[in-house]
């Protein structure tokens, strides 16, 4: 699991945004499927998943982009925001370049909940849509908006002076990201080798490895939705949608909200497996069981 599938293979695309890596699974006149990794993950993300529907014979076009500002990815231009409805924007310019009018989605996380935005704007180009450990977006009171905008805005301009973390090896790093995320060694592994780049020695880092990721990532979100409005989001994803979650439940996600918002899918179903919230590499045979045949039904 520390190397690609073999069905896999390495992709560049140019996108306005600017240059887009990934990994893409590729069968001949196959439903095409665009996945969508979670925050401060890259396309190795979906490895797993794509060896294991390569096992059961499951034919799918699945796409894995490094999104902007992640893995081999181009970071947003200077000034930029890494924000929801840019990172939709990004999503779609990767369909244009790919030349995909109807696509599904698939989503982890933070892609699901890029994804849920997509589905919910853009019905006409999107066919199908597999969440898993997310639905919508994170949802704030409204009282805490100023506070939210204060805090974001103040680690902005604080940004610059961070230094950035240099790891010694990439064992170290892989450690690193274990305790961070409860990873196993061989998925942590995954996502971090194609995570990282190599730093030289200079006055004020030794040499190493540095996180590739853009560190702007890592910034508070300046404005989030209220969940009324998440709720809004949700009914209006008009394809049919999968939502699988892991249990237990994620703090952000509690199990009651999850299954309200699942609930209000026009055309939606829900699956729990037991898990963590990287199921989908840690256990993707009971992953890619729960999605089936979903890609490839009719509409």
């Amino acid at each position: 699991m520390t190397a690609p599938a073999p069905a896999m293979r390495e992709f560049v695309l140019d996108t306005p945004l600017g240059r887009i890596a990934g990994l893409r699974a590729r069968a001949a006149d196959a439903p095409k499927v665009l996945a969508l990794h979670g925050w401060l993950d890259n396309a190795a993300s979906f490895v797993p998943l794509a060896a294991e529907f390569d096992r059961i014979g499951a034919d799918i076009d699945l796409v894995a982009p490094d999104l902007p500002g992640h893995g081999r990815s181009a970071h947003l231009a200077p000034g930029a925001d890494y924000s929801f409805a840019g990172a939709v924007n990004a999503a779609l310019d990767i369909a244009d370049a790919l030349g995909w009018e109807r696509f599904a989605l698939l989503g982890h996380s933070m892609g699901a909940g890029i994804g849920s935005l997509l589905a919910a704007a853009c019905p006409q180009r999107v066919s199908r849509f597999v969440a898993i450990e997310a639905l919508g977006a994170l949802s704030e009171v409204p009282e805490r908006t100023s506070q939210r905008l204060r805090e974001a805005i103040a680690a902005t301009r604080a940004l610059p002076a961070k230094r950035l973390r240099v790891f010694p090896d990439i064992a170290s790093a892989a450690r690193a990201r274990m305790q961070a995320n409860d990873l196993s060694e061989p998925v942590a592994r995954l996502l971090v080798e194609r995570g990282l780049v190599p730093v030289q020695a200079d006055g004020q880092h030794p040499a190493g490895y540095a996180w590739s990721s853009d560190p702007r990532l890592t910034l508070p979100t300046m404005v989030r939705m209220t969940e009324p409005q998440v709720r809004d989001l949700v009914r209006a994803i008009a394809c049919p949608t999968r939502v699988i979650h892991a249990d237990p439940a994620q703090p952000y996600l509690p199990e009651a909200l999850r299954r309200e918002r699942a609930a209000l899918l026009p055309r939606g179903d829900l699956v729990v497996l037991p898990g963590g919230h990287h199921l989908h590499m840690e256990q993707p045979r009971e992953v890619a069981a729960a999605i089936g045949d979903f890609f490839v039904a009719g509409e």
